[in-house]
């Protein structure tokens, strides 16, 4: 199955703030029966755009906006091909000790340990002895369970939580959202010593077929389930918003230890803004025609944190320490006094020809204006000039200001 999808998120500030800086995980996956066919990132207002992956294999995008700005728009387009994976059945899957001799074998340590969200706590253990959550029977039956469990006793409620809403949450009102049972399913499966992971993504809503009518997650949103190594059978996908085990429907974005890895978007702004995010999503089969674009079913809007005139005044204070061993020179400063700002190899070589360290006898009048402890070639020149600054320094980059070059010759010269 080929589908299209689509997902815009926009940043609005009230009022205007002066740079933001973001990175995004919005590329499909191409791994384990899927495949990214087309990729298209465009951010407004217009920006450099870098990639990388990080430690799990996501393609991470980031970016920098400068100047003054009231509105980010990150829109990503994507044409991903699914195929049909067949329901696991418990005869496939090996028992414990193949578990066991699995994770052994390979490195899965960072999905078993406890995460940031997801690790255990006194109402995790209170649901663990509700289920019966422990090594029996068969390891994808044991899952199966817990995944219908979960969608048998907590409710689907949008917006019940928050995403950086512990699981105590979740758990004390036995109601939440995709992310929050992801985490609790993580968090019980790891305690059987099982490698479980986050998986985030989008998931394709049929309609027509009954499909729709079970899928409790809302539709123009994301999704999260959660990815479990089964011996025989390698990562089996487990959703336990809407009760489902595999499956063509659904479409991996980033794969982590919880959501703290596979965040959609992620950055930091400059200013005192009130912001407000919202997100729209459309998932359809390639061979349709894409649906009309709705409004967005999430918004969240946030104020700024005031920062304590104490706090901001002592952070103000440290910030000017460290700065005060590289105050700008003043014009007996020797690299204030060379002419033009456009300086090449040659004039860096000509330059730090003319500095010598300060003697231990030399008279403090004799320091220049910066403190760096190097005699004015100007005032004080020595006959032969060390030679060994002109091969040292021949390589600098050229700094957008004098300032910056002084302070490299200068601290480099007393160190």
């Amino acid at each position: 199955m080929i589908y299209t999808v689509r997902h815009t998120t926009t940043f609005r500030y009230d009022p205007a703030i002066r740079e933001s800086v973001m990175e995004v995980r919005l590329q499909p996956r191409s791994d384990g029966g899927q495949r990214c066919l087309n990729f298209a990132l465009q951010v407004e207002p217009q920006a450099n755009v870098m990639v990388y992956h990080d430690f799990t294999g996501n393609a991470v995008h980031h970016f920098d906006i400068a100047g003054m700005h009231s509105q980010v728009k990150v829109t990503a387009n994507s044409t991903v091909e699914v195929d049909l994976v067949p329901a696991p059945r418990v005869g496939d899957c090996g028992d414990w000790a193949d578990l066991d001799a699995l994770v052994a074998a390979n490195d899965h340590w960072e999905m078993l340990l406890p995460s940031h969200f997801a690790h255990s706590n006194e109402p995790l253990e209170a649901l663990a002895r509700e289920l019966g959550c422990e090594r029996r029977g068969n390891p994808l039956k044991v899952l199966v369970e817990m995944n219908e469990a979960i969608y048998r006793l907590f409710a689907y409620v949008p917006n019940s939580t928050k995403v950086d809403s512990p699981i105590e949450e979740a758990l004390a009102a036995r109601q939440g959202v995709c992310q929050d049972f992801a985490h609790i399913m993580i968090a019980l499966v790891r305690r059987l010593q099982i490698p479980c992971r986050y998986v985030s993504g989008y998931m394709f809503h049929r309609d027509g077929d009954g499909y729709a009518k079970k899928d409790r997650s809302v539709e123009g949103a994301s999704h999260a389930w959660v990815e479990a190594l089964v011996p025989r059978l390698g990562w089996v996908a487990f959703d336990p918003t809407n009760n489902l085990v595999g499956g063509d429907r659904h479409i991996r974005v980033a794969i982590g230890r919880d959501y703290a890895d596979v965040p959609p978007t992620r950055g930091v702004y400059k200013g005192d803004a009130q912001s407000e995010l919202s997100v729209a999503v459309t998932v359809s089969p390639a061979d349709k025609a894409a649906p009309e674009p709705v409004a967005a079913p999430f918004v969240v809007r946030s104020r700024p944190v005031l920062v304590r005139t104490v706090v901001r005044a002592d952070q103000e204070q440290q910030q000017h320490i460290q700065r005060e061993p590289f105050r700008r020179p003043s014009r007996r400063c020797c690299a204030s006094t060379i002419p033009g700002a456009n300086c090449n190899a040659a004039s860096y070589a000509r330059i730090a020809s003319s500095f010598r360290p300060l003697s231990s006898s030399a008279r403090p009048s004799q320091k220049s204006a910066c403190g760096s402890g190097v005699v004015c070639a100007a005032r004080e020149r020595s006959a032969t000039a060390p030679s060994r600054f002109a091969s040292r320094y021949s390589a600098i980059p050229r700094p957008s200001r004098l300032l910056g070059l002084s302070g490299l010759i200068c601290k480099a010269a007393v160190n």
